[in-house]
């Protein structure tokens, strides 16, 4: 089945199917049931040769069965055979049944309701494989590329027995890559970027790949050796999305500051501040993830969270609001009972690219981040690792790559006292995880010049 029929045919079998699911409903019974699904080809590459493609279609269903203020829920993969498929759920509504009569009673379970209805279609724009795969097999010969892409629609869905009937499709792909070499003082050395969309587009990949090889060409030199202490440091927006991403760890949650685990609770509580130039807001109008959650509800198509420096919003799902007896913008919660951004955004600065070098002068440039964990989360302190392409710059030129630093700084500093500009350009980090499935969703940031960052190993 093609990209263009799998959509649709999905959208029909699901409703269907759904339908069915309900009229087995029992007085006093919820249901909501909720569908992620993805028609996907995934394509290895090494040494700019293609050396694996495997193609997964896959619909995990999950339903959402409640009753006496008791729920629980239950997945299983859709066989698209509906005598098979209708059998199953029947069982699953009687195990359903026979669970919530043997659990306690959860007093803020939250009761389900009609949100309403939408329909989001995001079609794909893309050359036959074969192009593709010529395209970047080509354009990068003779370097030591390697790479996975990722291409085809995913779906996420969700439907009540109230009437609520909410869905997304995106036909989109993403190519993480990395580029390696060994410098002059025998260390392995690499770049790592991405190009992502729904539409392809062989100049932006060449230009994408050109910046990555550029750069990889400065990691052939010595390295420079660097003490601990505080540098003057430019993050590129890849090293920006993950301390970002701290924020959706016990930071911007209302149920973590409830629990007394949020890293911003000293900004609530006005006892520390961040840059007024640093503004993050919740934007599904980026189109890289539905607004409605796991309980259909639909948050806010904008919802600033950050502006100027002050914390307006906390992330709120309605659980937490029940709990806490304040109003809920419908957050998700993740597999820790805590909010988090699905759809963040970092408001861009006036630094042009152009000038980021000039700007930061003598110091650190650092492509990315990762192992980033708090380092003690009550003072937002994040602990984590240089990666990848990262410099030292002396009078506005990049001059050699850094052997790898760990940083431990707090995001007080970082996004406020340190933050000197951010770039007027922002790029989107796409969500790249396929464990289990396909994920989607991503996150627009631009680059920040800090006027120190803490470097101790």
């Amino acid at each position: 089945m093609n990209n263009e029929t799998w959509v649709p045919s999905i959208k029909s079998y699901w409703r269907d199917l759904t339908d069915f699911v309900f009229s087995l409903r029992e007085d006093g019974e919820e249901i909501t049931l909720n569908l992620n699904g993805e028609h996907s080809l995934y394509v290895r590459i090494n040494s700019s040769q293609v050396r694996q493609t495997t193609g997964v279609d896959q619909k995990a269903l999950e339903v959402v069965f409640q009753r006496d203020r008791r729920r629980v829920s239950l997945q299983f993969d859709l066989s698209m055979d509906q005598a098979s498929d209708k059998n199953l759920l029947e069982r699953i509504l009687a195990q359903a049944r026979a669970e919530t009569a043997a659990i306690p009673e959860d007093p803020f379970v939250v009761s389900f309701k009609n949100n309403g209805r939408s329909e989001q279609d995001f079609s794909g724009q893309f050359p036959p494989l074969d192009e593709i795969l010529r395209n970047l097999t080509e354009e990068t010969k003779g370097s030591d590329f390697t790479g996975f892409l990722a291409m085809g629609p995913v779906i996420r869905a969700n439907r009540n027995h109230l009437g609520q009937d909410h869905w997304f499709s995106s036909n989109q792909f993403f190519i993480d890559y990395s580029l390696f070499t060994v410098n002059v003082d025998g260390e392995n050395k690499a770049v790592k970027s991405n190009y992502s969309g729904r539409k392809w587009n062989s100049t932006e990949f060449q230009k994408n790949y050109k910046h990555a090889f550029d750069q990889l060409q400065k990691l052939k030199k010595a390295n420079h050796s660097l003490k601990p202490g505080e540098y003057r440091t430019y993050l590129a927006p890849g090293a920006v999305s993950e301390l970002v991403h701290m924020l959706s760890w016990n930071g911007l949650s209302l149920g973590a500051y409830k629990k007394g685990t949020s890293a911003f609770a000293q900004l609530y509580e006005g006892k520390q501040k961040l840059s007024p130039l640093f503004s993050v807001r919740e934007n599904f109008e980026l189109g890289l993830s539905p607004a409605f959650n796991s309980l259909g509800e639909v948050a806010p198509a904008v919802l600033p969270l950050v502006e100027g420096g002050e914390l307006k919003n906390f992330l709120v799902s309605t659980r937490t609001s029940q709990e806490a007896g304040v109003p809920s913008n419908f957050s998700d919660i993740n597999g820790w009972g805590q909010e988090y951004m699905r759809s963040p955004e970092v408001m861009p600065g006036t630094l042009d690219d152009s000038d980021v070098l000039k700007k930061l002068g003598t110091g650190l440039y650092l492509s990315q981040l990762h192992y980033c964990n708090w380092s003690h989360v009550l003072s937002a302190r994040v602990t984590g690792m240089t990666r990848y392409a990262c410099f030292w710059v002396e009078g506005g030129e990049i001059v050699a790559p850094i052997k790898d630093l760990r940083f431990d700084d707090t995001l007080f500093r970082v996004f406020g006292s340190s933050l000197e500009a951010l770039t007027s350009h922002s790029v989107v980090e796409p969500v790249i995880d396929t464990y289990w499935q396909r994920r989607i969703g991503g996150s627009r940031l631009p680059g920040a010049l800090l006027s120190g960052f803490q470097m101790v190993l």
